[in-house]
């Protein structure tokens, strides 16, 4: 019984300290395939039409020509513009979204 009780009190001083570990921030190439698996999976591809989109996102590909940055810049500022933001808050919103 003793020894029952001494695994559960190790256990929860485990558990303790590794909560207490600092995060670890997701890396640029981490970044951009969580990025581009969230775009995969919004347009529900599958197969070999998800394994070609992944392919060309992780390369900075896309299918209008525009690099990826281009492309969330432009996606950006279509939505500041159908919510009529101006001046701060747009430049707010921007910074945010861009951010993905």
């Amino acid at each position: 019984m003793k020894g029952l009780v001494a695994t559960v009190c190790a256990s929860f001083l485990i558990l303790g300290l590794l909560s207490q570990l600092p995060a670890f921030a997701l890396t640029a190439q981490q970044e951009l395939m969580k990025t581009c698996n969230q775009q995969a999976g919004n347009q529900k591809l599958t197969g070999d039409a998800r394994k070609n989109f992944m392919s060309d996102c992780l390369s900075g590909n896309t299918s209008s020509g525009l690099t990826r940055q281009q492309e969330l810049m432009k996606s950006c500022n279509v939505q500041a513009n159908s919510r009529k933001l101006k001046g701060d808050a747009r430049k707010q919103f921007m910074s945010t979204c861009l951010k993905g």
